[in-house]
């Protein structure tokens, strides 16, 4: 069963999404050349206690830290390392998450370490641009299908491909509720899109080789966790939370990146300023 959120839960995790902005923000400011993803997940606890939340990752499933810093082919899950030392050009995906008042938040981005190289720009570019087109599609009376039909229809035009195994899910009470959101999908199938379901939007992309089939599936190293691409691509992971509404998809999420959503699709699309 899909929970549907009410006026009050809402009101939560908008407060709940603009904490985990903030935190998220100031992590992917410190990314810079020299500093490891160990560095980073101590600094994610500390700026997570300080807000006065608790981490969602942390503990998981045996989870060990607070962020998952997957870098380079890393897709998603890398666990954070101090021998991990970012380099400069180094793309870096941060997934992280917490808790607050018995609700939770989600949120992931990606962004490139020092000096970019076009590839890598587009790339993000390309993962951010699905992101959007999925947002779009959340829209009420459609069909759980058309979220994902959006995302994976694009990227494959783009000449990229998607994490299967991987996917985006309903957020609320816990950090998984239904219903899942695959990267790919049949538009009008799948469960019906209501007012009051927020679902934690993620496409994770990487760009197909000219002799990858579409069929080839991401990989999870020997730790148990850590995801990888299966030819060993840069890839990039961007996550937003999208509440549905009679009037369109509201970004609880707030960022920059929200509002390029409704800029480059011309969907109107709401986003939660707290």
């Amino acid at each position: 069963m899909i929970p549907l959120k009410t006026a009050g839960e809402i009101e939560i995790l908008r407060e709940n999404a603009q904490i985990l902005n903030e935190i998220l923000a100031e992590l992917l400011r410190a990314a810079r050349p020299g500093v490891s993803t160990g560095d980073l997940d101590r600094l994610a606890e500390r700026l997570v206690r300080e807000a006065g939340v608790r981490s969602a990752f942390k503990g998981y499933k045996g989870y060990p830290a607070t962020i998952c810093a997957s870098v380079n082919e890393e897709v998603v899950h890398g666990i954070p390392r101090d021998d991990r030392v970012l380099r400069d050009g180094d793309v870096l995906s941060i997934d992280i998450g917490i808790e607050r008042n018995g609700y939770f938040a989600d949120r992931a981005d990606t962004v490139i370490v020092g000096r970019p190289r076009a590839e890598d720009l587009e790339l993000i570019e390309v993962a951010r641009e699905a992101l959007a087109q999925g947002i779009a599609a959340a829209r009420a009376g459609g069909r759980l299908g058309d979220i994902s039909h959006a995302i994976g229809a694009y990227v494959v035009r783009r000449g990229y491909n998607f994490a299967k195994r991987f996917v985006g899910h309903g957020i609320g009470r816990a950090m998984h509720e239904d219903p899942q959101v695959p990267n790919y999908g049949t538009p009008g199938k799948g469960p019906k899109l209501r007012a009051g379901m927020v679902l934690a939007i993620e496409p994770m992309v990487w760009r197909a080789e000219p002799d990858e089939t579409p069929e080839e599936e991401e990989r999870v190293l020997a730790d148990g966790w850590t995801v990888v691409t299966p030819r060993g691509q840069r890839a990039a992971h961007v996550e937003e939370m999208v509440l549905i509404t009679a009037d369109g998809p509201e970004v609880l999420t707030a960022t920059a990146t929200a509002t390029e959503v409704a800029a480059k699709t011309g969907n109107e699309i709401r986003v939660s300023l707290g």
